[in-house]
């Protein structure tokens, strides 16, 4: 009976020991590293107006579908970008409903964009992202969709391609993936561009 208490007591002390040490002071001490070395990182990656108003994060994509935004990839997260339904189609080659899909997206691209019935059009224009919340596009999806971001806004392409250029995050360690157009990065500077050119307006009205 000693020995049975004994080794219920040292269970007991290694099992709290254990759980003040894995629950408590690892996390804080990760949590502590995080906030002092990488801020943004830790806490979300997010992207913040001049205002100081929060409109998402560099890691999360969203929905946009205006003619004076670049799009983002087609999304199977919810209604489209709802980040509490992290998901893709889960439909595989073979399925016929992938293959309507994906032909429908090719048709209202060229739409879309002014291109031609048999323009090639990038595959990540068409089709999902496995967690559907992917923040990027490629640099050649965003160049097919300058001319008609440019005539939405009354913008130079060559002002929209400087700023394509400007939002587009490299491979990884130079070398792992391919680089990627921030789609929110991106229309968050293009809306600055037009607030400021209504800034500058309404002060020469005066």
């Amino acid at each position: 009976m000693k020995t049975m208490l004994f080794e219920l007591r040292q269970a007991a002390v290694a099992t709290l020991a254990l759980a003040v040490v894995c629950c408590g002071l690892y996390p804080l001490l990760v949590f502590g590293i995080a906030q002092v070395l990488f801020p943004a990182k830790a806490n979300g990656s997010l992207i913040v107006d001049a205002g100081g108003v929060v409109r998402g994060s560099r890691l999360i994509g969203q929905p946009f579908t205006a003619d004076k935004y670049f799009h983002p990839r087609p999304s199977s997260a919810g209604k489209g970008y709802d980040p509490t339904s992290s998901s893709g189609s889960n439909l595989g080659p073979t399925s016929q409903k992938l293959r309507d899909a994906v032909a429908q997206n090719v048709s209202d691209y060229r739409t879309q964009n002014g291109l031609g019935t048999n323009a090639p059009v990038p595959a990540d224009a068409v089709t999902g992202s496995a967690s559907g919340l992917d923040p990027h596009i490629s640099i050649e999806n965003a160049l097919l969709q300058a001319d008609r971001v440019a005539k939405a806004r009354s913008l130079s392409i060559e002002k929209v391609r400087e700023l394509i250029q400007q939002n587009t995050d490299p491979a990884d360690l130079g070398i792992l993936g391919d680089p990627g157009v921030n789609v929110l990065r991106l229309n968050l500077a293009l809306d600055a561009i037009a607030m400021g050119d209504r800034r500058t307006a309404m002060a020469g009205s005066r």
